[in-house]
């Protein structure tokens, strides 16, 4: 008789929590919107400064020149121009993106950025925009 009392008393709750759900999807939305433009920039440059409006897309490709002249495609060195222009239409058509930002670090000799963009020109990319950052104003 004992048990089947306590049995009556306990309720059962099937309610669903989602409090603790929803505060983890706010963390990790915050964690998110913190690591994602770290890991676009990835290759550590100085960028030039400029008064330029900053473009606020990440549909393009990123081409960078470190200082010593490297080229990366993304995060992948590219060893010439000549690979750069065979490598460079594919991980397009992979990326399925038609924009390209060419990020040159301001210690880089402007022929070397100059060459980049006659290459990019040559395979008809449909934008390129160079990356830079802005300039504090006080």
């Amino acid at each position: 008789m004992l048990r089947r009392r306590r049995r009556q008393e306990l309720n059962i709750n099937s309610d669903i929590n989602l409090i603790n759900l929803v505060d983890l999807a706010f963390v990790l939305l915050i964690i998110f919107m913190i690591t994602a433009p770290m890991l676009q920039a990835g290759i550590d440059i100085q960028l030039p400064k400029s008064e330029a409006t900053p473009v606020a897309s990440d549909e393009g490709v990123m081409v960078t020149i470190d200082p010593r002249g490297t080229i990366f495609l993304g995060q992948v060195p590219i060893k010439s121009l000549a690979d750069l222009e065979t490598t460079f239409p594919s991980y397009m058509r992979r990326s399925g993106k038609k924009e390209a930002y060419l990020r040159g670090d301001q210690r880089v000799n402007y022929g070397r950025v100059l060459e980049v963009l006659g290459v990019l020109k040559r395979l008809n990319v449909a934008e390129v925009s160079l990356v830079v950052d802005p300039v504090e104003r006080r």
